[in-house]
């Protein structure tokens, strides 16, 4: 019992107070209701009293575990959990944006030393972001699932890539339904469908894909929907095209083609450096030069290769280099980055080809050949087809770019030291520039040359290491560079003025600094090194890809169901006041009733 001045001196007041209106009921000469007046007279006393100094009750609690709520969290599953755990356990929220009468956790990664008794972290709701997903100590974090929902549960897609490259979008749609009914699936670009798929079970995978027109930022939408314009989820996909990477390509043929010819054609209408080299007989070539001025062919040379990102061969010229020329080839494609892309037949490749050993040739019957294959490649058009000799048979370490309706490799590449090596066995694609498949011809020629490219030399690169940057939540930037920048970078969005960002340089790896930053709006936002380009980055409302922010937290987490013997041991007990609300309720209407009867 507190011994303080404020105690007896309310102790005191309130006795006198219940002396007061008892001796003033026994006195008043009107004896009605007299009973109700004496224990309305205490309890105006008594309820003056516990409201300062409220009774305690015994409740259940466990000292050795928590409940943090973040966004989205469910009553039910709070409730279920504070039956279990003691109705006194320790209930925090992560941030402001919870809604929640519990108070806000001051600091996650210091809760090991303010509560060392502290064992087991419940998290409930979306779950904990990836700058907080790692608790330090012997803290373990238990993710309760949320129920089941109706969206995207997950979604892929290339959100950089230059013009004349197809946006490829893969993911899945999850459907709480009982009626399974078909829902489509679509990818909107202002306003208008550019593909769809139809799910007839209402649940499942897609891939769409689309290609821009026009270079700079884009923010696409992923629709779900059923018949009669009813859409049950809509999700934002932001895209940012760049402009085509000019190439300098050499074009190396044993004789006159007309692949070779229209493939010199069509790349210098893009703007692209071409020079084509052709053999006309023992001793004598043909040369041409487009965007770019003429300089010697005669051999290959570790001066001429440098000059140029990508090789484009038949397999006869591979089989007539000179040994000199065979080595400036391997030393250019191996230590330089230089790719090689030969265009092959149905005979074995030459023994002077660079990563051989990760291809085979099999030809095919004649009867096969003849007919015109139907082929895959990403972004390619349905009906792009075409006669081939045979297809490779490719060894480990080998990957396959381009296939038939069987998934026989039609082409594949390799890596060979710094570069890559590419084998074709689609020889006659001029044909579709003649069949006026000019999107087949462009799509085919720029996913080859810029697999096979020599890679470009950037001296800074960011990369926002959440997949799903969310408004009010703190996102990682990490810059790639050759030292720690002498400046801080600066982060904008729109309408809002440039942020600093602190860099901190990676003890592992000293070409990568990282900075956290908080965004407070959604939409593109800008990060950039002063005197450097500009590099852009989305962040989504807190209303998109709710669903699939919340199935990758859960990985993060390390969710795990929670056993029936998850509190070990019995739950330890606190002492808690009453709610003091109540005992300043039954004050109020005790003297209410005291001060109506009087007028009564």
């Amino acid at each position: 019992m507190p011994s303080s001045l404020q105690f007896y001196t309310l102790l005191i007041f309130c006795l006198l107070l219940a002396v007061w209106l008892t001796v003033a009921a026994l006195r008043r000469a009107n004896r009605a209701r007299l009973a109700a007046r004496l224990l309305a007279g205490l309890a105006a006393a008594a309820g003056l009293w516990f409201t300062a100094f409220p009774l305690t009750r015994t409740l259940g609690t466990s000292r050795r575990e928590a409940i943090l709520l973040t966004s989205d969290y469910q009553i039910d599953t709070l409730q279920q959990l504070l039956r279990k755990l003691g109705p006194a356990t320790t209930v925090w929220r992560y941030n402001e944006l919870v809604p929640a009468e519990a108070p806000v956790l001051a600091s996650l990664p210091a809760l090991p030393e303010r509560h060392p008794a502290l064992r087991r972290l419940h998290v409930l709701g979306r779950g904990l972001p990836a700058a907080d997903a790692s608790l330090p100590g012997n803290l373990q974090l238990v993710q309760h699932t949320p129920p089941a929902f109706t969206g995207f549960r997950a979604a892929h897609w290339n959100r950089q890539l230059e013009l004349g490259k197809p946006v490829e979008l893969e993911g899945f749609f999850e459907n709480t339904a009982v009626a399974k009914a078909p829902v489509w699936i679509y990818l909107q670009a202002a306003g208008t469908a550019r593909d769809s798929v139809k799910l007839p079970t209402g649940r499942g995978a897609f891939r769409l894909h689309f290609t821009p027109k026009a270079t700079g930022l884009s923010v696409y939408e992923l629709v779900a929907g059923k018949q009669a314009n009813t859409t049950l989820a809509r999700e934002p996909v932001p895209v940012e095209v760049l402009p085509t990477r000019p190439l300098r390509v050499l074009l190396l043929a044993s004789t006159p083609s007309f692949e070779f010819k229209f493939l010199k054609n069509q790349l210098g209408t893009q703007q692209h450096a071409v020079a084509l080299r052709v053999g006309i007989s023992k001793g004598l070539i043909q040369t041409e030069f487009l965007n770019q001025p003429a300089h010697d062919l005669s051999r290959l040379t570790p001066t001429l290769l440098a000059r140029y990102d990508a090789v484009v061969a038949d397999a006869g010229t591979l089989s007539g280099l000179s040994a000199g020329e065979n080595q400036a080839l391997q030393n250019a494609i191996r230590s330089q980055g230089l790719g090689l892309i030969v265009v092959a037949d149905a005979a074995a490749l030459p023994r002077t080809t660079p990563a051989r050993a990760g291809f085979a040739v099999v030809p095919r019957a004649t009867a096969v050949t003849a007919r015109p294959q139907p082929l895959k490649w990403p972004g390619a058009p349905e009906k792009a087809t075409a006669v081939v000799p045979g297809s490779l048979h490719l060894s480990a370490g080998s990957r396959a770019l381009v296939t038939d309706a069987q998934q026989q490799t039609l082409v594949a590449d390799r890596r060979f030291g710094t570069g890559r090596v590419v084998i074709a066995l689609v020889p006659e694609t001029f044909r579709w520039v003649l069949q006026n498949a000019t999107q087949a011809y462009d799509s085919y020629w720029s996913y080859l040359l810029s697999t096979a490219a020599r890679p470009l030399a950037v001296e800074e690169r960011w990369h926002v290491l959440e997949t799903w940057p969310h408004v009010q939540q703190p996102l990682t930037l990490r810059l790639e560079a050759a030292r720690l920048p002498a400046q801080q970078p600066t982060v904008q969005q729109a309408g809002a003025p440039a942020a600093r960002l602190a860099l901190r340089q990676d003890v592992r790896l000293s070409e990568w600094s990282t900075g956290q930053y908080w965004p407070t709006t959604a939409g593109w936002h800008r990060v950039q090194l002063p005197q450097k380009a500009a590099q852009w980055f989305y962040v989504y409302d807190t209303k998109n890809w709710v669903n699939a922010q919340l199935i990758a937290y859960q990985a993060l987490n390390n969710r795990a169901e929670i056993p029936a013997s998850a509190s070990s041991g019995a739950p330890d007990t606190v002492q808690q006041p009453w709610p003091v609300a109540w005992f300043f309720g039954v004050f109020l209407l005790a003297a209410g009733f005291l001060w109506l009867e009087e007028k009564l």
